[in-house]
């Protein structure tokens, strides 16, 4: 399982990961990879600042090295690939707890906060086969819509003309941290910083609706003193 690229040359188990492992963006794409994602214009769309060209060459070296399989159009973790899970999840705790702070504002990209989002809601207690939620940012003009058809979600930044069952209102930085757990989302909808609107029997549900992020538990400040 090495490279047949550039190497650190060193007969180490640590230098040979690095060799498959070590270069600009590997780790962000085994992340959405481990996450689910396993088509390449759902992995380019989640990677918003990664060119098409090296995401295609980052996926081939993963292949070379037997951490996926190319199946069709979609890209699968082979065993090796998912026994990252333990190691990338204790990085991404390990980051929480010592260089995680406040987000930076060009940290904060809506649509991208979007595109995170529409993959970790639940909406199999809202009745029906389609349910639509639109997401307003108070602060950024720009408006999307998250359609959940049988169960398989899509981002639409386009009124994609169906009736919408939930709005969801915030500023970008708010959803950013409920997202990632950094807020209780009973605080930032008390606070108002965090509105549902729509049916009371459908608002009322959307605590567990929203899914948080994966790592949402790593940066919750109670979880972290602990």
């Amino acid at each position: 399982m090495t490279s047949t690229t550039a190497s650190y040359g060193q007969y180490c188990p640590i230098s040979r990961a690095l060799d498959v492992l070590g270069e600009r963006w590997s780790l962000l794409i085994l992340r959405d990879l481990l996450i689910g994602t396993t088509r390449f214009n759902d992995l380019a769309r989640g990677l918003p600042g990664l060119s098409r060209s090296l995401l295609a060459k980052r996926l081939r070296r993963f292949e070379r090295a037997g951490l996926i399989d190319k199946l069709g159009s979609e890209y699968r973790l082979t065993a090796a690939g998912r026994e990252l899970e333990p190691i990338l999840f204790g990085l991404g705790a390990w980051g929480a707890r010592w260089t995680f702070g406040e987000p930076r504002p060009e940290e904060l990209d809506a649509g991208l906060l979007v595109w995170w989002m529409h993959s970790r809601l639940d909406t199999s207690t809202f009745p029906g086969k389609r349910h639509v939620l639109c997401v307003r940012f108070t602060d950024d003009f720009r408006r999307y819509w998250i359609v959940v058809e049988s169960g398989v979600p899509s981002v639409c930044d386009a009124d994609p003309g169906y009736p919408i069952d939930v709005t969801i209102s915030s500023d970008v930085e708010s959803l950013y941290q409920v997202w990632l757990g950094r807020i209780p989302l009973s605080h930032a909808m008390r606070t108002g910083r965090v509105e549902f609107t729509g049916p009371t029997a459908l608002t009322r549900r959307m605590p567990s609706v929203l899914q948080l992020s994966p790592v949402a538990g790593y940066t919750d400040p109670i979880a972290r003193a602990s």
